[in-house]
């Protein structure tokens, strides 16, 4: 069933609730307007409006997102990165949202992971099996190969010792 079109005021009244609710991303935006039954230029005319008014902020949105996403989920820099392209947020936003995520949290984050993961394998006897299923999990989360590749070294020799 097609939704009713409705008028640009009523779509940008609309809109500002929307993004003052939580942080949105332009595309999150344009596809409610279109939603509305929106033209393109009165999309365009919506979202540069939400911009200038400040409820509106990519950069803003992107440092959320990636905080979010690292503190709730624990998901790795290029889960985080690669989620924030699909929602077509700029290069430039992603490195500065991936900027506010404290490393020493981060390198703490995957190791805690890492942990977690080995030690919920008990029963596994074979070390490379482990190994691998353990650095298959951190890669899915989003970590970093070498990364992924230092925390399993480091956790391996622990477990040796």
């Amino acid at each position: 069933m097609l939704q009713k079109r409705i008028s640009k005021e009523q779509a940008l009244e609309k809109l500002k609730y929307y993004c003052a609710y939580q942080e949105r991303c332009h595309k999150e935006v344009q596809e409610k307007l279109y939603g509305f039954g929106q033209w393109r230029a009165e999309v365009e005319e919506i979202t540069a409006r939400l911009i200038e008014e400040g409820y509106l902020n990519e950069e803003r949105f992107a440092i959320q997102f990636a905080g979010g996403k690292f503190r709730m989920k624990q998901w790795g820099k290029k889960k985080i990165t690669s989620a924030l392209k699909e929602k077509r947020i700029s290069a430039y936003c992603i490195k500065r949202a991936l900027k506010q995520i404290d490393d020493e949290t981060y390198l703490q984050a995957i190791q805690k992971l890492a942990a977690e993961k080995w030690n919920s394998q008990k029963g596994e006897r074979n070390i490379f099996t482990k190994m691998r299923k353990t650095q298959d999990y951190l890669l899915q989360k989003g970590y970093e190969y070498d990364l992924v590749n230092q925390v399993l070294h480091d956790l391996k020799n622990a477990a040796g010792s």
